[in-house]
């Protein structure tokens, strides 16, 4: 029974390479199963092994599955492997990077841009606000914790995340946050709201988060309604 459905396998697969407009049969439970297998295992193995080729794939299955001596070593099949593994990771770190390095340009230049608008201001960190509305409250300190509402936006303009959209206002400390949050909610006296153009290295780095790819500049809209303070023993 094992070796039939293997073998259902192994057709499965080489019709999926020589289909040219040949069908197999799955008229009975096992071909059907095995056709099931093949669909499976073929569609993870595309993840990994993109150019596979099916014909050598299939012999090296058989001479495998029947015990018979192979055209290759098991050291020449490690070597093999390893050495398609290594190049695969070269390939993506070098994709990595160019992607890394054309995030950079992306986020400089739109810097640039805002750093160049009328009313952006420029601290020494590299953060970037813009006041749309000052407030006449306080300003917190980084160890405090603030109520505000708030939109964050990538460069091209997609809205990641929205107090707005929620309906509903977050509270939090300063010292939790990112530093560009950190340091621009501490130039906000309460009842403002500021944009505020926030570097990679003062966001979320080379690393990204969630839907916030990496080396992201990012821009957030913040309204600060309240310094939050606990009651002292006097005040309850």
């Amino acid at each position: 029974m094992k070796k039939t459905l293997i073998a259902a396998l192994v057709m499965s697969s080489v019709s999926f390479a020589h289909a040219d407009g040949h069908k197999v049969a799955l008229d009975t439970e096992e071909q059907r199963l095995g056709y099931s297998i093949g669909t499976m295992f073929g569609s993870r193995m595309t993840e990994d092994f993109a150019d596979l080729d099916m014909d050598t794939f299939v012999a090296g299955f058989k001479d495998a599955f029947n015990g018979e001596e192979g055209q290759m070593s098991m050291d020449e099949v490690t070597q093999t492997i390893q050495a398609y593994q290594q190049e695969q990771m070269q390939l993506a770190q070098a994709e990595q990077e160019k992607a890394a390095a054309a995030a950079k340009e992306e986020a400089t230049a739109w810097l640039a841009e805002k750093e160049a608008e009328d009313g952006v201001m420029k601290t020494n960190t590299g953060l970037l606000y813009k006041v749309i509305s000052k407030g006449d409250g306080d300003t917190p300190t980084s160890l405090d914790t603030v109520e505000v509402d708030y939109e964050g936006s990538l460069i091209d303009g997609t809205v990641f995340d929205s107090s707005y959209e929620r309906g509903e206002s977050i509270s939090f400390p300063l010292n939790g946050v990112i530093p560009g949050w950190t340091e621009g909610l501490q130039l906000m006296p309460e009842g403002s709201k500021y944009e505020l153009y926030i570097p990679s290295d003062l966001a979320y780095g080379p690393g990204g988060t969630g839907p916030i790819p990496p080396h992201s500049a990012l821009k957030f809209v913040v309204e600060l309604h309240d310094i939050v303070r606990e009651e002292t023993e006097e005040e309850k």
